[in-house]
């Protein structure tokens, strides 16, 4: 797939939390369908560097703007950076995400609240800031993941909890948009290989019917399914993307 052809060819998008692993393969994907690209880090600047060069390797425009997804002032900031770059915005990507663990009993604070203002606040303020600037016919996708559905790690009680508010807030911003033509859906992934899950993805493998993990460029492709004209009459959805785990 060239950037010539592709689904989305004159298009623009924004993904937060692009820099690396499933949100990087996001960036490079929608670039091999026509889009130019902005992609926000907060950390390893780094990778998103080589993200960057990757889309211009596409042959599309990139660019990578440091935003803490916590920020609300960050995220709004990163949106109209994007805008004034590429004169537009057509989709939006909500990748950023934290996962702590730990005991219910045990769990700290501090990681309860910013798991929560990255990983739930946080996607709201990225959706409220995109659509400020998305015309009609534009796409939201969000990425969750399937300890929404079942949770099968101890200690994974909080992440669960936020990624669970993903799906449902998807289904409540569905209906507000609707009347604009902006579809909006959430995609689940289960076990998948990146750079942050190299030290226990073996340890999880077996849980997996399929037996093997996902690759990044498998979410990717969805990912760019429901970013393109393809998926209009979907909104509201959580896909499940896990080799049947969450089964």
């Amino acid at each position: 797939m060239t950037s010539s052809n592709g689904k989305l060819h004159h298009h623009a998008a924004i993904v937060f939390g692009g820099s690396r692993g499933i949100g990087a393969a996001i960036a490079r994907r929608l670039a091999h369908e026509g889009a130019d690209v902005a992609l926000t880090y907060v950390s390893a600047p780094e990778k998103a560097a080589e993200t960057v060069a990757a889309i211009e390797a596409a042959g599309r425009a990139g660019i990578a703007i440091e935003a803490d997804s916590a920020n609300a002032d960050a995220i709004r900031a990163a949106v109209e950076r994007a805008v004034e770059r590429f004169g537009r915005l057509d989709v939006a990507v909500v990748n950023a995400g934290i996962l702590r663990l730990g005991d219910v009993a045990s769990f700290a604070i501090d990681d309860l609240d910013r798991m929560l203002a990255v990983n739930v606040r946080g996607v709201f303020l990225a959706i409220q800031a995109a659509v400020a600037h998305l015309p009609r016919g534009g796409r939201i996708v969000t990425i969750g993941s399937n300890t929404a559905v079942r949770s099968n790690y101890p200690g994974s009680s909080v992440y669960s909890m936020t990624k669970a508010a993903v799906a449902v807030m998807v289904k409540g911003v569905a209906i507000d948009l609707a009347p604009r033509g902006i579809t909006i859906n959430n995609v689940q992934p289960g076990p998948t290989v990146t750079d942050l899950t190299a030290e226990h993805i073996d340890r999880i493998t077996p849980l997996i019917p399929l037996n093997r993990a996902a690759d990044p460029d498998e979410i990717a492709s969805l990912v760019a399914w429901l970013a393109s004209d393809e998926s209009g009459y979907m909104t509201g959805s959580s896909l499940t993307i896990d080799g049947g785990m969450a089964l």
